[in-house]
């Protein structure tokens, strides 16, 4: 039996003129001495003008590195891109660095996971933001500290005229990142990916980090990748998920069909295994059991198959496509599991 399906779920996205960004098969392998890793594995998504999407899934599933492949920053050797990513229409993947440079910052920026090794600590918080306004927008100096301060503001650091003139090892972490955006921020670019914005911060900072990312989407219309591992951070920021496992992606969705029926074995178990308010204190949470495959020889089958709790035979030798779950035609909740294809159903677990 063939068990394969065209992936209709998957590109119909793609047809959509009024997308952003479209991300079409979109694969990254390194070469290292064992062989070649392929991280990213024929991925398939796009974005919408003022649409905040989050990529989730546990560290090696492949989200940075896809994040990295839109803004160009991954180095060949030994990487090596195929595929198509088109921004407002244009080519991203042939595109040489010098067309690049000009992109980055401009039209698309990026928030890095760590502020304290992304930021320059000789050069003070100001001079990093006014660089990035004079050479992008051709401005003065004095007008480009003029918008920095006020970008200061706007991401809510307190006395950015004082601020303005400060060391990043005079900031504390939640400021780090705040002044991060507002790097990224500066020339209002149409997209902006943040990478695990609030990795080392406490909870309540980085509450207030979502809460500044969701404030500039709503006001300056800009559209957003929020890069996480955490399903706890995504609820308020973000419109649309899409999961990555071993390299692709599992399960795509609005927040609110991912979180309340989630339809792949590891979408179910990344919920379980997050910390509920309405859990009572005694009872554990569940963890995945298991580990990521190896992406130099990936398995046959499906990825997850080793570490599911559902598995089934067909499971082990054919790998699902992503197919449409809803039954909502304008849905666009789609996953990569046999379980939700009815002509498989009836296959024994293993």
């Amino acid at each position: 039996m063939n068990y394969k399906q065209n992936n209709a779920a998957g590109t119909a996205q793609l047809n959509d003129k009024t997308n952003l960004l479209e991300v079409t098969d979109l694969r990254v392998n390194f070469k290292v001495r064992g062989g070649e890793v392929q991280a990213v594995r024929g991925v398939n998504f796009s974005i919408k003008p003022g649409e905040a999407v989050a990529i989730v899934g546990e560290s090696g599933c492949g989200k940075s590195v896809t994040a990295q492949s839109i803004m160009k920053l991954l180095p060949s050797p030994p990487a090596t891109i195929s595929g198509s990513i088109r921004f407002k229409g244009e080519e991203i993947v042939t595109k040489e660095e010098k067309q690049m440079e000009a992109i980055r910052g401009q039209e698309i920026g990026m928030i890095f996971q760590d502020p304290m090794t992304s930021l320059n600590p000789t050069l003070t918080i100001g001079t990093q933001i006014t660089e990035v306004l004079v050479k992008h927008q051709k401005i003065s100096s004095r007008q480009a500290k003029v918008k920095a301060i006020e970008l200061l503001h706007l991401v809510g650091i307190p006395n950015p005229e004082t601020r303005f003139g400060q060391y990043p090892h005079q900031f504390s972490g939640g400021m780090r990142q705040r002044a991060m955006i507002a790097i990224a921020l500066a020339c209002n670019p149409a997209l902006l990916i943040a990478d695990e914005p609030t990795t080392a911060l406490d909870v309540t900072i980085q509450a207030q980090i979502m809460r500044v990312l969701k404030d500039l989407q709503v006001r300056l219309g800009t559209s957003i990748i929020l890069i996480t591992h955490d399903l706890g951070v995504v609820a308020d920021v973000c419109d649309r998920v899409i999961v990555m496992y071993a390299g692709k992606v599992v399960e795509t969705g609005t927040k609110w069909e991912i979180f309340g029926n989630p339809q792949h074995p590891y979408t179910r178990g990344l919920l379980r295994s997050m910390p509920r308010l309405d859990q009572p204190k005694d009872e554990p949470l569940i963890p995945i059991f298991g580990s990521p495959p190896d992406l130099i020889k990936p398995p046959l089958g499906c990825s997850f198959c080793a570490r599911c709790d559902e598995a089934m035979r067909v499971c082990l030798d054919n790998d699902p496509e992503l197919v449409a779950v809803g039954a909502n035609s304008d849905s666009e909740h789609a996953a990569a599991c046999w379980l939700t294809h009815s002509y498989a159903q009836g296959e024994k677990s293993i």
